[in-house]
């Protein structure tokens, strides 16, 4: 891992940069419901609210700091356009904040980006936004965003190392603390660059330091919680991109500044978590998030007795979840749940090998989900790669002694390995 000296002593942003910032952002961004959760309040016994950011103008809260870093910027700038890049949320934020403002904008996107969010960028900036397509990853749209910067003589918009763009963030925390009824002891937000959680934990440490803010971030990419250990900005030489709106190698050595001021504590949340309450949240509450817009939620387990009697607010961060992506939810959310486990089974080359398998070793509840399998003549055993979905996470135990007991040859496919990162 690099490191990253941090920046000496920072100033927070201060109570009355972000109430004059809320006053700009009123007229544009939507003031998102703060609102009362019933089923998690009941299985928490708590009082837990729902920061609705998903339910933003452009579905996350990046408009925020976007629109309110480029309304700063003087005329000389304005005329001279600005540039970006992001491959989701913070697209659409600069993308719209453009079209506002009149100001033209170009956007690099890494070449896999999905459709959808490149149609959403487009649709959000109309004639003011030019897309640009570059490099395999983020970083190389980010290094060539940089380059477009110093040759045409641009604005770089930063997704979260600036302090404009914490300002605006934080006035997600204004808003949280003026709508919600009750004392609030704790704050859940996602992390990512650190924009959002450094922005609302500057607004809301100042105006009641006895507020716990606790940041989130995604098991595979914890950046933040890395470096607050480390006392300095590492950057994390690999990382797992699933929770896409909060996975980065590096946070901002502003961020990171204020984090170490406002932060009580950053906890981590398996992917497969998250996957859990992207589908709870969409079948008991109907609300569609986005994989970053999950995590706070997935932490409060965490604190179960901690939070209990207390008052809890969640920053949903946002929504813009490609519904192409569900299939691999809900295969994650299984897997984490202990429902759902591959395994490569060498059966005998011999008919009926199969029907025994099925009828002695599958538990009555037991379902094969997967089933791949070639023969080969020449040879004894043939290997097979076989998914089982089971009922309850406690039949597992059961079905590797049914396994042994009848002399089955298998292995079970770790998570870590590439064959089963291609089935998931």
């Amino acid at each position: 891992m690099k490191t990253q000296e941090k920046l000496s002593n920072p100033v927070l942003p201060s109570v009355t940069a972000i109430i004059k910032a809320y006053q700009i952002l009123k007229k544009v961004v939507t003031r998102t419901p703060l609102q009362h959760n019933l089923n998690y309040s009941e299985q928490y016994q708590a009082d837990i609210y729902f920061k609705r950011e998903d339910l933003q103008v452009v579905r996350s809260y990046k408009l925020r700091g976007a629109y309110h870093k480029i309304n700063s910027l003087p005329e000389t700038q304005r005329q001279q356009g600005i540039v970006c890049a992001s491959a989701g949320n913070h697209a659409q934020g600069v993308a719209f904040a453009c079209r506002k403002l009149g100001i033209k904008g170009t956007v690099f996107m890494p070449i896999p980006t999905p459709e959808q969010k490149v149609r959403q960028t487009k649709m959000f900036g109309k004639e003011f936004i030019e897309v640009i397509l570059k490099g395999d990853t983020f970083d190389e749209a980010y290094q060539a965003a940089l380059e477009f910067e110093k040759a045409y003589k641009r604005v770089f918009i930063h997704p979260f190392n600036d302090e404009k763009v914490i300002i605006g963030q934080g006035t997600v925390g204004l808003e949280i603390f003026e709508d919600c009824p009750q004392n609030i002891d704790y704050v859940f937000m996602p992390i990512g660059g650190g924009g959002l959680s450094s922005g609302v934990g500057s607004y809301l440490k100042q105006i009641n330091p006895k507020i716990k803010i606790i940041g989130v971030e995604p098991a595979g990419a914890p950046a933040m919680k890395k470096s607050l250990e480390e006392g300095k900005v590492i950057t994390l030489d690999k990382i797992d991109k699933f929770v896409d709106g909060a996975a980065v190698a590096q946070v901002g050595d502003l961020n990171f500044s204020i984090a170490q001021k406002v932060l009580d504590k950053v906890v981590t949340v398996q992917e497969g978590k998250v996957c859990s309450v992207i589908l709870k949240l969409y079948n008991e509450d109907a609300i569609v998030v986005e994989p970053a817009g999950a995590l706070a939620i997935a932490a409060l387990d965490d604190f179960r007795e901690e939070i209990k009697g207390k008052t809890v607010v969640c920053v949903v961060s946002g929504g813009n979840n490609d519904i192409t992506r569900m299939e691999e939810i809900k295969e994650r959310s299984l897997i984490h749940q202990g429902l759902k486990h591959y395994f490569v089974i060498r059966f005998p080359q011999r008919p009926g090998a199969l029907k025994e398998f099925v009828m002695d070793v599958l538990g009555p509840t037991d379902d094969i989900a997967h089933f791949e399998y070639t023969k080969k003549n020449n040879r004894e055993k043939g290997p097979a790669l076989v998914g089982i979905e089971l009922q309850s996470a406690e039949d597992y135990q059961g079905l590797l002694d049914r396994m042994e007991q009848h002399k089955i040859v298998y292995e079970p496919l770790l998570q870590r390995s590439d064959l089963f990162k291609m089935l998931v």
